[in-house]
């Protein structure tokens, strides 16, 4: 694999360099000045509008950061990506979670098979299983339909299909309903399970290898808790356990042999593949949850979303090209304005897990300190965001967005049509709902000057007080609603952007070495915890001491 360019040695980084150097951003004057600044710098991709005139940005920062991504060979990476090369090269694997959503009847070509031709026969697989369960075919061992699917998993394993499943809430069928355990805290599986109906429950194990710590464990606790409360209430008898367990789980894995120790009929288990890492797998067979909740159609177009951005991203000229511009923007704020983190607010609850799910995706991909070839980065790397639903977030933390010392430039996502349209006494809900949208995107680029303040009456000494300084930077991302296809797009413009900013930095935006360490020093602790006393000696002073501790207060 060829060694990644330097991007902090290219023109296009000094240039971008000088033009920050004293930067005094300034929008009332640009919006003033320059009558075509939004049409110029507003985009569409799919059914996605994007407004990114609120920002930082002029023809002359745009023309750089598009040459930025010309001399870093953003297009030619772009293209190693869908083509299936192994740009993964920690794991030398290919990069192929496009594949997933590419149309029946395509075709990929790698190592000698064609990925589009599998995928399609596991998505014939799941939407089999879908309509067994959606239809009332596949009951339980007492003869129950299915009501409740609880999914086990963790990160992209549970992420994704929460996030989707929230999202997608009015898609769903009517009295069936998704629970999802991820945390080995004891407590979750507790949560999800209580009240719970084992007669009417389907559980969906997903891990490719089948030997995920906190799957594994908390789908032996879901087994035992569906085994025993059934014998409790007579549901089966003893010897009967493994029929059970057969019509009460499925996977999500390649491992079949693990799969069938479980008590899982391996026919039962759906798989992905290498190519497929886990933050991006909710459109594979770790989305079987949500397929069978809002059905195949509506899987399909959820799919269909994911591609038309894929191929915006892929055959969209740089200067047009909305996921690139976002991640050059981003490059833009990190690197030349000392941007540490960056807000996604939707306004629109069932959104209210998407910056969760952002933050696996842009963290664990981006969060390197060495790039592709070993060497050390020479740029900071990563963004940390986060994130709530507006207006929660009005009322909570867009204080310090407003007013505060720290940039933090914020995407705002809101939709036209909402799925549950409503009237009060006096007011359309939902415009009322926008109008804060619009007002917090207008506030920020705007602010209020001292002068305004005062005009208004207000006592000087706290006029200052009361001043926005305004030109805090925002993206305004629309659409028509919030339907399967519209979320796809979202998912895939953020992979995308991603994607960008871990090319100009020369990363493996694929691996995730960072969250091995601890997990294998947790294995390696165990019998400490559990009171070797040998093993709590060997510990670090501190880790023992607060094993003592823990070993002190456990009743």
């Amino acid at each position: 694999m060829q060694s990644p360019v330097d991007a902090t040695t290219t023109e296009a980084w000094g240039r971008l360099s000088s033009l920050a150097q004293d930067y005094r951003p300034n929008m009332r004057t640009w919006f003033a000045e320059d009558p075509g600044r939004t049409e110029r710098l507003s985009f569409t991709a799919g059914d996605l509008f994007v407004d990114m005139s609120k920002n930082w940005l002029d023809d002359t920062i745009v023309s750089s950061l598009v040459d930025l991504a010309d001399q870093v060979h953003l297009t030619d990476r772009i293209d190693a990506m869908f083509r299936g090369d192994r740009i993964n090269v920690t794991e030398d694997r290919s990069v192929l979670h496009t594949a997933l959503r590419k149309p029946a009847g395509q075709s990929l070509i790698l190592d000698g098979k064609d990925v589009v031709a599998d995928v399609q026969g596991e998505l014939d697989k799941i939407y089999a299983f879908a309509r067994k369960i959606r239809s009332g075919e596949w009951r339980g061992i007492t003869g129950k339909t299915i009501r409740t699917i609880v999914n086990i998993g963790i990160g992209g394993s549970d992420l994704g299909p929460v996030m989707a499943y929230e999202a997608l809430k009015p898609y769903g069928q009517l009295g069936l309903e998704c629970r999802f355990i991820s945390n080995i805290d004891p407590t979750d599986a507790a949560e999800k399970t209580f009240l719970l109906d084992p007669e009417t429950t389907l559980v969906i194990v997903a891990s490719k290898t089948f030997t995920t710590l906190e799957t594994i464990t908390n789908a032996r606790i879901v087994r035992n808790w569906l085994l025993s409360t059934l014998k409790d209430r007579g549901a089966i008898a003893d010897g009967q356990e493994n029929e059970a367990v057969a019509k009460h789980f499925v996977a999500v894995s390649t491992a079949l042999e693990k799969v069938a120790a479980f008590g899982i009929d391996p026919a039962n288990a759906f798989g992905f593949w290498e190519w497929v890492g886990g933050r991006y797998s909710v459109d594979s067979a770790v989305g079987t949850a949500l397929a069978v909740y809002i059905g195949p159609d509506n899987f399909e177009a959820f799919l269909a979303g994911f591609h038309a951005m894929d191929e915006h991203f892929r055959t969209t000229p740089l200067e047009r090209n909305v996921p690139a511009l976002m991640g050059l923007l981003n490059i833009w704020y990190t690197n030349f304005h000392g941007a540490q983190s960056h807000a996604v607010l939707p306004y629109a609850q069932y959104l209210h897990r998407f910056p969760a799910y952002l933050q696996q995706l842009t963290m664990e991909s981006n969060g390197k300190r060495v790039r592709w070839d070993g060497t050390p980065v020479t740029s900071d790397t990563g963004e940390i965001f986060w994130g709530e639903p507006g207006t929660n977030g009005q009322h909570a933390f867009y204080q310090l967005i407003h007013q505060g010392t720290r940039l933090v430039p914020a995407d705002f996502i809101a939709v036209a049509n909402p799925a549950n349209p409503t009237r009060d006494a006096e007011n359309d809900v939902h415009e009322l709902f926008l109008g804060n949208f619009f007002a917090q995107t207008k506030a920020l680029a705007f602010g209020k000057t001292a002068d305004e303040v005062r005009a208004e009456g207000t006592r000087e000494e706290i006029v200052s007080a009361r001043v926005f300084p305004g030109n805090r930077p925002t993206t305004s991302i629309m659409a028509p609603e919030l339907s399967p296809s519209v979320l796809g797009q979202l998912i895939a413009l953020y992979e995308h952007i991603t994607f960008t900013e871990g090319i100009v930095w020369g990363i493996d935006s694929f691996d995730q070495w960072g969250v091995e360490l601890g997990k294998q020093m947790a294995k390696e602790l165990t019998p400490a915890v559990a009171g070797n006393e040998a093993a709590i000696e060997a510990q670090d002073p501190s880790t023992k001491a607060l094993i003592r501790y823990y070993r002190s207060q456990r009743v």
